[in-house]
């Protein structure tokens, strides 16, 4: 990589460190049930939170009229309520803070003519995403506001989904930037799919944790006494199943995980490189992590620590297809 670019690969990956830290700041936010305290999307205003006891009342009195608090939370105190006011609030500014961190740097890169030709476009993208996120984020906020308790299971996904979208975009454009494209064989392929595979996965356990599932089931390998336990489609249509059935939505994250174990430890016996072997101690190591807060069923550490996992899971396989990317056909072991 050129030295001039240097400095660009290192604000990508800060970036991508910096949304890696709000996905484990949303996940808590989410498992201490803190997403739904501040009732209002204000992308300005918002990043400054009460000031004064009159202020905190104002906040509590709005929180006071959604579902959650009539029917979940009718008994908390206004100390409570700021315990998770901060979660939430701290989850929104962490998103501002990372807006003007990418926005910045790019207009200065830009104007001083140190990106590279063609980089511009995709580092527009990623900063068109990061504002879609936000958006996505209050949509999925608002999902809970009016007849629900909590946020629907399908816009948590999307934006747990979209959210390693962003951080992968990030990754991959560190890695690759200034780089020249090359010719893709067939390891190649296997290695950018099991990319996919885990973003699949992320987003799997978005429903996961959208309709509690872990919470439930807590044996392995056995589910509910079998291998294939009974009520898989007990929803009508059947593909409701997948996305609302607690016991459905777990199953799927379970065979998911072995399908990606098996994917990675074929493509790193065809691969033969140092890169697919870690990344063979990867997705065990998050494999067993998984199996440990299913068997602990989900406490609040285990589970930030099972999600965290995930993406620097999804960090390596990356690292393994740019370095595949990056060998010449006679170079050796990576």
């Amino acid at each position: 990589m050129p030295p001039s670019l240097r400095p660009v690969r290192v604000w990508l990956l800060i970036v991508a460190i910096m949304v890696f830290m709000m996905v484990i700041v949303g996940g808590a936010t989410r498992l201490t049930d803190s997403g739904l305290s501040i009732t209002e999307w204000r992308p300005i205003l918002g990043a400054i939170p009460p000031l004064t006891g009159a202020d905190w009342r104002e906040a509590f009195e709005k929180y006071k009229l959604i579902p959650e608090y009539t029917v979940v939370n009718s008994a908390m105190t206004l100390a409570e309520f700021k315990v998770i006011y901060w979660w939430e609030w701290a989850h929104r500014f962490l998103g501002r803070i990372i807006g003007a961190v990418f926005l910045l740097p790019l207009l200065f890169f830009a104007l001083t003519g140190r990106l590279p030709p063609g980089a511009w476009p995709r580092l527009f993208a990623i900063f068109v995403l990061g504002g879609l996120q936000g958006a996505l984020g209050w949509y999925m906020v608002r999902s809970g506001l009016a007849e629900r308790v909590d946020v629907s299971q399908y816009r948590l996904s999307a934006h747990l989904t979209l959210a390693a979208i962003i951080f992968a975009s990030l990754i991959w454009t560190a890695l690759r930037i200034g780089r020249e494209p090359r010719w893709v064989k067939d390891r190649e392929r296997a290695a950018a799919l099991i990319c996919v595979l885990i973003v699949i996965q992320i987003a799997a356990g978005g429903f996961v944790a959208g309709l509690d599932a872990g919470q439930g089931y807590n044996t392995w390998p056995l589910m509910d006494g079998k291998l294939v336990p009974e009520g898989l489609f007990q929803l009508v249509p059947w593909w409701r199943n997948f996305f609302e059935n607690a016991m459905s939505v777990q199953f799927n994250h379970r065979l998911i995980a072995y399908v990606l174990v098996a994917a990675v430890a074929a493509h790193a016996y065809l691969a033969r490189t140092r890169s697919a072997l870690l990344l063979v101690g990867a997705v065990l190591a998050q494999a067993m992590l998984g199996i440990w807060t299913l068997l602990a069923q989900a406490p609040l550490s285990l589970s930030l620590f099972h999600q965290g996992g995930a993406f620097l899971l999804l960090a390596a396989a990356l690292w393994n297809l740019h370095l595949l990317l990056s060998r010449s056909p006679a170079q050796g072991r990576q």
